[in-house]
């Protein structure tokens, strides 16, 4: 058995490689690289999903980032507990081939409660008078601890947010080397997010996402050089690439507006009733599952859909099935938008009745996936001041609402989700080791992929 290391370097495509990736470039060249077939939906949760157990959303379940739970009657993103996951887990695949292999699992997705030997993954403290502590879940427990008192706190607020930056990503490579160094694990899958950051706010085609290739391609040499000192095989891959766009289609406004959408009051705000709701969307970045309660209706809402702007196809249940779709979590019809567009989750139709959640970080309260928390609202006169009072609120203990995020969609210069029109634009992978891989790369051969460079002479071909 061949100790393996998975860096999983979000938004990375053959197009970035060039001059600002020294080290990424030197590990294609010793070994092989090659572009992934990237699946539909190209978000994280089902990207991941389908790497670790080489199937498709229809089998493993994941539709999305989130998805509307029926028998809830809820929307939820990001959710943790590994057991949503279907299907077997790369990591039990290999233990079955030898029951010595061991796994530690660094903030990929739905990294809780699995069988995994060992994980880390973020996980903010909410205590009852309303406050969000940034914190970490590891499993063993006291492995949070030990990370803590070696190289510091996790720098959550860098992690997701208006100051997500390379922190984040620093942080992660650098638990992810002690947790190689304390445990030995047969695998080490690293997620790396920090070029979504970017990506998302400028737009691939923007100048100024060199400095941020280059920032991750010197944290990818840092774990290269160390993790091939100890013996390890390297698998370089990323989930998706991120196209420009330019118009942001609020599709749950066109259904509040043809009367198919509900809403409440609370307190004077408008809150998304999905069980109410005749049709509604949960958006995620470029494709939206659309929810209609009665089958009677479907053919109507998808009319109405495939005349929006924006709007490059929608799927019937038996279409899903083309990209493995088909699944009981999906929505009666998946909308996909055109190259240049992606889906807002806004429902309301004037901004003074918007949630107050809209204007704060809250992946778990928003019905959908929002972009614009990347963003600090631009409309604000002296942003620092109004953060720095906020921030002295919390720390004399009062409530608080950090309500800084911008209600612009526009702001937004990149997205996924739809499946590149050119493989250059899209996911890829690198193997240190050569002859490994031949493209393209279908994403349900990862798992195998991951297998060979575990437990092969050498890895044969993907």
């Amino acid at each position: 058995m061949h100790p393996t290391a998975v860096l999983n370097v979000v938004g990375l495509t053959p197009a970035l490689l060039g001059d600002d990736t020294p080290h990424l470039n030197a590990l294609a060249r010793d070994g092989a690289s090659a572009p992934i077939r990237a699946i539909t939906p190209a978000v994280t949760c089902s990207a991941q999903a389908t790497f670790l157990t080489g199937t498709l959303p229809r089998e493993h379940g994941i539709v999305g980032n989130g998805w509307y739970f029926r028998d809830r009657a809820q929307v939820a993103f990001w959710q943790q507990a590994n057991q949503l996951v279907g299907g077997e887990k790369v990591w039990d695949a290999a233990r079955r081939r030898d029951s010595a292999c061991t796994c530690a699992q660094m903030f990929w997705w739905f990294n809780m409660y699995s069988s995994a030997d060992w994980s880390v993954t973020p996980r903010p403290i909410y205590p009852a008078d309303g406050r969000k502590i940034p914190d970490i879940y590891s499993h063993p427990a006291g492995l949070k601890d030990r990370l803590t008192a070696e190289i510091g706190a996790f720098p959550f607020f860098n992690f997701w947010g208006p100051t997500a930056d390379i922190r984040s990503s620093k942080w992660i490579a650098e638990a992810s080397l002690r947790v190689d160094e304390w445990m030995s694990p047969s695998l080490l899958l690293v997620y790396l997010p920090h070029l979504d950051y970017t990506l998302q706010r400028l737009g691939p085609d923007d100048a100024r996402i060199r400095a941020d290739v280059r920032a991750i391609d010197e944290v990818c040499g840092r774990l290269i050089a160390t993790l091939r000192a100890r013996g390890h095989r390297i698998l370089v891959l990323s989930e998706y690439g991120l196209t420009a766009v330019r118009q942001p289609v609020h599709i749950n406004r066109v259904l509040r507006e043809a009367g198919l959408l509900a809403v409440r009051d609370e307190l004077g705000l408008e809150m998304l009733d999905a069980g109410a709701s005749e049709a509604f969307a949960v958006a995620d970045h470029q494709v939206a599952h659309v929810y209609v309660r009665n089958a009677e209706r479907i053919t109507a809402v998808r009319l109405l859909l495939e005349r929006l702007p924006g709007v490059e196809a929608v799927l019937d249940r038996r279409e899903q099935a083309a990209p493995g779709l088909d699944h009981e979590r999906s929505g009666e019809l998946v909308a996909i938008a055109s190259a240049d567009s992606w889906f807002t989750y806004y429902y309301w139709l004037d901004d003074r009745v918007a949630p107050d959640f809209a204007r704060t970080v809250d992946i778990h309260r928003k019905p959908g996936y929002d972009p614009a928390e990347l963003f600090v609202d631009p409309a604000l006169m002296v942003p620092q001041l109004t953060i720095a009072l906020t921030l002295a609120k919390k720390a004399l203990g009062f409530r608080y609402l950090m309500n800084v995020i911008p209600l612009d969609a526009t702001l937004v210069r990149g997205s996924h989700g739809r499946v590149t029109d050119r493989l250059e634009d899209g996911p890829l992978v690198i193997s240190s080791e050569r002859g490994a891989v031949r493209g393209p790369v279908e994403s349900t051969a990862i798992r195998d992929l991951m297998l060979s460079h575990l437990f092969d002479g050498q890895p044969r071909s993907a």
